[in-house]
């Protein structure tokens, strides 16, 4: 029997189960404006199929996003994932779903109610579902993918996994995803094993066919090709940040594994087992050819080890870098604030999660602003780089290793477990070639002749930078490390004026680091008195809620920080306005205090808007907050 004669088979018996329930609400009619929520059990392998259908819209030319909900254990747990999809790129995390596939029937009743009048619910109809979890008002669409599975797969493990593939091909019927676009991406992934290529393919059309046959397809929303993606790439934000490390020139780096960072040093890793490699001349021509690695990644005992490896490698001379999240920047705060005094450059990339504590690893917050900005006992402030989307964590993780050297201090990159694991349509990454990197006073042995002396603390620049000397200069340039009190020769100091020296010229150079670091981006509309300062991933969410604002009558100006710390334009930003909100992902509202605290500006001049559940932000959470703190109905 035929795949498509087994398709027919199901049908004369399934109809009641696969038929489209009739629902008092119709369904509504939209190209390329619709979202999905699909609801798993973690450690079923359902990412792969989720994934799969992004990709596959992506290369339609539609813009797209795909959020992942998961938990932290390794399985058992609910998870989701969420697609949405805009012809006008409005991709940020949608709170209204039109299509539910539930997966999971632990969750089936909070699934079922998320769904939007007219929406739709696909199921797996192995199983009859329980006619308490009906709507009225939502159309149920039934697939045995179960069954369908049992019989024409045979390995227990394989049966789950091609179900996932099942449902994702029974999506494509649904919504018209360009079929062969998604059978090309299976034939990409499973080039170099057949059989597995072919069960997916297999499963594909099972689920494909099964739609096809038993529902109009497409739905009254569904997907049409555009052009909207010929310049712009799919991407997360740690693979994004590790390849502007390599391309920024660092050589080393040190870290300990913590969600949600990892996958930034195991890309940086894999990318340097390509092009950190330097072929070895052989005296013998017919010898084969070796290599040595031009790099140094360590996995470190914990984060306080791996932090002092990238200063004793920044000291050396070498680019270096750390990757870590909320709990590393907790353990790494004493040798932080050693850095800092010392001025040794660093690069922190940190991937923010929900804390305090192990709070929950995979969900996402920006939680972790303030720990930074003054991370380590004593005075200390330190640069901050925020990044909205992965092409910022490209060009910002390059653009740190600069500011680190120039000014040689710790700089911190904040990125968040939304931009780092999730997948992003972003513009094709760019690099000039011609790109110097700027390794800031270092001198060279023809600087120290000329020398009568060389002291490491003294005879600043106009940005307050002290000269230093690299290992392996002439004797004239060495000095003594000092994490205690020095004066500006390094010598041990506990005068109070030799003290406070140090620590103002260290205050000045921090605040002349404020042009260097990416400026805020500023958009102003015609007649707004009101202005929306925001922050990282909310970037998306606000510039949607803004504009919806603006349909209900409510003009914004709007300001995303980039960096810290701030210039001049932030400060008058909110002096300009009648009323200032200030949206971000934590619950004591960071970035608030930290422009209060940085600008002078009356912390009563800014209204939070926060979201800190853990989930993506939302253009309605920033729309429904800013209309009830104004009282507009």
């Amino acid at each position: 029997m035929t795949m498509t004669e087994k398709s027919k088979s199901r049908k004369s018996h399934d109809t009641e189960t696969a038929s489209v329930g009739s629902a008092s609400a119709p369904a509504r009619s939209q190209v390329n404006n619709f979202a999905i929520k699909l609801a798993n059990v973690n450690g079923t392998g359902s990412s792969s199929a989720n994934g799969l259908l992004v990709q596959a819209i992506f290369r339609m030319g539609v813009p797209v996003s795909g959020k992942n909900l998961f938990p932290s254990n390794i399985q058992g747990l609910p998870t989701w994932y969420e697609i949405r999809v805009n012809g006008s790129g409005y991709t940020a995390r949608a709170l209204d779903y039109d299509l539910m596939v539930a997966m999971n029937s632990q969750t089936y009743h909070d699934d079922i109610a998320e769904v939007s009048p007219g929406g739709y619910v696909l199921y797996d109809s192995s199983w009859p579902l329980d006619p308490d979890l009906e709507r009225d008002d939502v159309h149920f669409l039934g697939v045995p993918l179960a069954a369908m599975c049992l019989e024409n797969f045979k390995k227990p493990r394989e049966r789950i996994l091609m179900k996932n593939i099942a449902y994702a091909g029974a999506i494509v019927a649904l919504v018209g995803v360009d079929l062969e676009i998604v059978s090309a991406l299976l034939a990409e992934t499973f080039a170099r094993n057949e059989a597995l290529r072919d069960s997916n393919q297999r499963a594909l059309r099972l689920g494909y066919d099964y739609a096809m046959e038993n529902f109009d397809c497409p739905l009254a929303f569904r997907l049409e090709a555009l052009h909207e993606n010929d310049n712009s790439i799919l991407i997360d934000g740690n693979t994004a940040a590790a390849l502007g490390c390599l391309y920024a020139g660092a050589t080393v780096a040190g870290w300990y594994p913590i969600t949600p960072a990892t996958a930034v040093m195991d890309n940086f890793t894999r990318l340097c087992a390509k092009y950190r490699r330097v072929k070895v001349e052989s005296d013998d021509p017919e010898a084969p050819p070796t290599y040595k690695n031009n790099y140094l990644i360590i996995q470190a005992e914990d984060e306080i080890a791996s932090i002092g490896m990238v200063l004793g490698a920044s000291w050396s001379g070498a680019r270096a870098f750390t990757s870590t999240s909320g709990p590393g920047i907790s353990l790494m705060s004493e040798l932080l604030g050693l850095a800092y005094y010392t001025e040794i450059p660093a690069v922190i990339i940190d991937v923010q999660r929900v804390g305090p504590s192990t709070g929950m690893p995979t969900r996402t917050q920006q939680g972790d602003i303030l720990m930074c900005a003054y991370a380590s006992h004593g005075d200390t402030k330190h640069i901050l780089l925020f990044p909205a989307n992965p092409y910022e964590c490209f060009e910002f993780a390059a653009k740190s290793f600069d500011l680190a050297e120039r000014f040689q201090t710790p700089v911190f990159m904040l990125s968040d477990l939304d931009i780092g694991m999730n997948d992003w349509v972003v513009p094709r990454l760019t690099w000039d070639d011609s790109f110097v990197p700027d390794r800031g006073r270092v001198l060279n042995n023809e600087d120290l002749a000329g020398m009568t002396e060389f002291f490491r603390y003294t005879n600043e620049d106009d940005e307050f930078v002290a000269p230093r000397t690299l290992p392996g200069s002439d004797p004239k340039g060495a000095y003594f490390v000092r994490g205690s009190g020095h004066d500006k020769y390094g010598r041990y100091t506990e005068v109070p004026d030799q003290y406070q020296e140090i620590i103002d010229r260290l205050k000045l150079k921090h605040a002349a680091a404020a042009p260097h670091v990416p400026g805020p981006i500023v958009q102003r509309r015609s007649g707004a008195t009101v202005g929306v300062i925001t922050i990282g991933s909310c970037d998306l969410a606000v510039r949607e809620g803004l504009d919806e604002l603006d349909k209900r009558g409510l003009t914004c100006d709007f300001l995303r920080v980039r960096g810290f710390p701030f210039i001049d334009d932030v400060r008058s930003f909110v002096e300009e306005h009648d009323r200032c909100f200030v949206v971000e992902q934590n619950r004591d509202g960071q970035l608030r205090t930290l422009i209060s605290t940085e600008t002078g500006v009356a912390i009563e001049r800014m209204d939070s808007v926060l979201a800190y559940g853990g989930f993506p932000l939302s253009a309605q959470q920033v729309v429904d907050s800013v209309l009830t703190q104004m009282e507009i109905s």
